[in-house]
């Protein structure tokens, strides 16, 4: 399979290029090489395809943030998997071409014609331990259903849906003038080339109730908050035969007060007092594979980071399977306040003898110094 070309240079941008730039670049790749104006041509339906490739990832901020990270497995992270077909393109950027061609019947979909269900968008919220491993969830997604009284037909049983006088059941009716001639959606049955005239009880009509289902869906390890699942075919049925739409999860990783996330990395806070950094310690920090014991080497200083090669987040990137980030752990180190006499005058005793000088005793001493600062604190 050759390489995908690289998406900028399939619209011919600069990778510092804003929104409108890039749409301005689509919507002239796709007067130049949309199939209707090269019939036959597979050639320039393949640069179209590549062109609406292209505009999917660059016009969606966070699918082109990965892929300007990572390349084409970059957008993967946001669901992203490409197009199956010529379908799904025109039905995706339906807003988009219908301000370059309106409906004068040159690409996209024909109102009387099959058109692709709605995609449906539901929200997941996860743990960080499930980002750790990854896991399986079910999730209730609203959609509509054929309506079973009517088999989806839209006609009370034991009717029929009768042909369109107006447009004569082609969805469409064409308006001439002088030399002109222009075709619009039919505003009789909107398009769809039959009236229904004894609607179905169940569905008034519709052909579809609204009704829920429960899906299993499979989370990858190392998704992060705000990502995206796409799964094909499990959004709103499409009408006249066309395909469904996509189910769109929306993840929301519940944030850990225990650590805080960068991209692959974690970072947390362990806290020292400052005689077990000046003469080293073994101290107990919490990781995402749970407790462990961290040697501290003796003079450490506060702010020192102590890093924990790959204890971090897995990659979700097929480029790198198996690779974890890093755990980084930053030391506070923590002067007492609740000193004794005997702790304060060995500590008199030490700057001493470095030749370091020390605050003269008020009344009450530093001991009474010291809880006074804490009383006022409290």
């Amino acid at each position: 399979m050759p390489a995908k070309r690289d998406y900028y240079e399939i619209l011919g941008v600069g990778k510092d290029s804003e929104g409108a730039q890039i749409k301005r670049a689509y919507r002239k790749a796709a007067m130049s090489f949309h199939p209707d104006r090269n019939p036959g041509d597979a050639e320039a339906e393949e640069k179209f395809k590549e062109a609406a490739e292209a505009f999917e990832v660059l016009s969606d901020p966070e699918k082109r943030q990965l892929y300007d990270q990572y390349g084409h497995d970059g957008p993967t992270r946001a669901g992203f998997s490409g197009f199956s077909g010529s379908e799904e393109i025109f039905s995706h950027f339906g807003d988009l071409f219908s301000d370059l061609f309106g409906n004068l019947g040159f690409g996209g979909r024909r109102s009387g014609g099959p058109q692709r269900g709605a995609d449906i968008k539901v929200e997941l919220q996860v743990t960080m331990q499930e980002v750790l491993h990854g896991v399986e969830h079910d999730v209730i997604v609203p959609r509509r259903e054929s309506c079973t009284t009517c088999s989806g037909s839209g006609a009370e049983p034991g009717h029929a849906a009768s042909t369109c006088q107006q447009c004569n059941g082609q969805g469409q009716v064409i308006h001439r003038q002088g030399f002109f001639t222009l075709q619009t959606t039919c505003p009789v049955c909107r398009g769809e080339g039959q009236m229904i005239t004894h609607p179905c009880k169940g569905c008034s009509g519709t052909g579809s109730v609204q009704s829920e289902s429960t899906l299993k869906v499979s989370v990858p390890a190392g998704v992060d908050d705000g990502q995206t699942l796409r799964i094909q075919g499990r959004g709103q049925p499409g009408a006249q035969g066309g395909p469904p739409g996509n189910l769109y999860v929306v993840l929301s990783v519940e944030p850990d007060a225990r650590f805080a996330r960068d991209d692959m990395d974690i970072h947390s806070k362990l806290s020292v007092s400052m005689f077990q950094a000046a003469l080293g310690c073994t101290a107990k920090v919490e990781t995402l594979d749970g407790e462990r014991e961290l040697e501290i080497e003796p003079g450490v200083q506060p702010g020192d980071t102590i890093l924990l090669r790959g204890q971090g987040v897995p990659s979700v990137g097929r480029g790198s399977r198996g690779r974890r980030g890093d755990h980084h752990v930053h030391l506070e180190v923590v002067v007492p306040d609740d000193l004794s006499a005997e702790e304060v005058e060995a500590l008199q005793g030490m700057a001493e003898a470095r030749g370091q000088s020390f605050g003269t005793p008020k009344s009450g001493g530093f001991l009474s110094g010291f809880r006074k600062r804490r009383r006022k604190r409290g």
